[in-house]
């Protein structure tokens, strides 16, 4: 499959992503935290979210490559709905996971005119206390600079036990290869989902939406999608056995995407 990664500038800041499929309808996909880019992984992605590319051309966009001390999450969701506008992506069907799924709300409340459909992974409305917690150790191990250490915690988090325990040396590998920009990065990106809580906004979204959780979710609880159905316009179905990341792992996550944008 072709990939094509780009990078577009636009108010003083440059933002990468990249595209693959041929479709005529338009798909992006928001990623959630990550310690690096996603742009290493594209082909992975695009293998992963295929059944997508002959109906859809599919976008996948990293966040902003300059940020400071600060940064939030309604900041990220603007640098992102400005490079749609750059590019010209709209009647979007999209699609945020974790974080990106935070964006992704803020992009259709504040941009109702971009997003014909909806579908959020694993995210949430408001930061809770599980939430909290968790993040702020990631941030800890960061701060002392033990990549390894954040590696693991993070997949010990977000993986089913069984997958977890199958990847320890795989993330203690990723480990080596963190830079403490990289590091740097990761706390900042972290640090911006602070005072994040726009529950009392749901309301107002008014696109069709697919709320996907997973109620053994070790990082953001089972409550937090619960509380997405408070979208006039929702569904809601919640993942049992594939932990927060079920947008990786559930076999048939994909499938029930498609079957929702279609």
């Amino acid at each position: 499959m072709s990939i094509c990664i780009e990078q577009a500038e636009v108010n003083g800041f440059s933002m990468n992503y990249f595209r693959f499929g041929n479709g005529k309808r338009t798909m992006v996909i928001l990623p959630g935290l990550s310690i690096g880019s996603v742009m290493p992984s594209a082909q992975l992605i695009a293998d992963a979210y295929r059944i997508f590319a002959e109906e859809y051309t599919v976008y996948v966009f990293d966040r902003r490559n300059e940020v400071t001390e600060g940064y939030t999450i309604k900041e990220m969701a603007e640098d992102t709905a400005s490079v749609f506008k750059v590019i010209g992506l709209n009647d979007i069907y999209l699609f945020g996971a974790s974080q990106g799924g935070m964006m992704a709300l803020l992009i259709a409340l504040e941009h109702p005119e971009m997003v014909r459909k909806l579908v959020l992974g694993s995210t949430a409305a408001a930061i809770n206390e599980q939430m909290n917690k968790t993040v702020s150790e990631w941030i800890r191990l960061a701060q002392r600079g033990d990549a390894s250490e954040l590696y693991l915690a993070f997949g010990e988090k977000i993986y089913p036990e069984e997958l977890y325990n199958a990847s320890i040396d795989l993330l203690k590998t990723a480990g080596k290869a963190v830079t403490a920009e990289d590091l740097e990065r990761f706390i900042i990106m972290a640090e911006a989902m602070n005072d994040y809580d726009i529950k009392e906004r749901l309301k107002d979204i008014k696109c069709p939406t697919l709320i996907l959780g997973a109620r053994d979710d070790a990082v953001m609880g089972l409550q937090a999608s619960e509380e997405l159905t408070a979208i006039p316009d929702s569904r809601l179905y919640m993942y049992e056995g594939y932990g927060h990341a079920a947008f990786d792992t559930a076999p048939d996550y994909k499938e029930r995407m498609y079957r929702f944008f279609c």
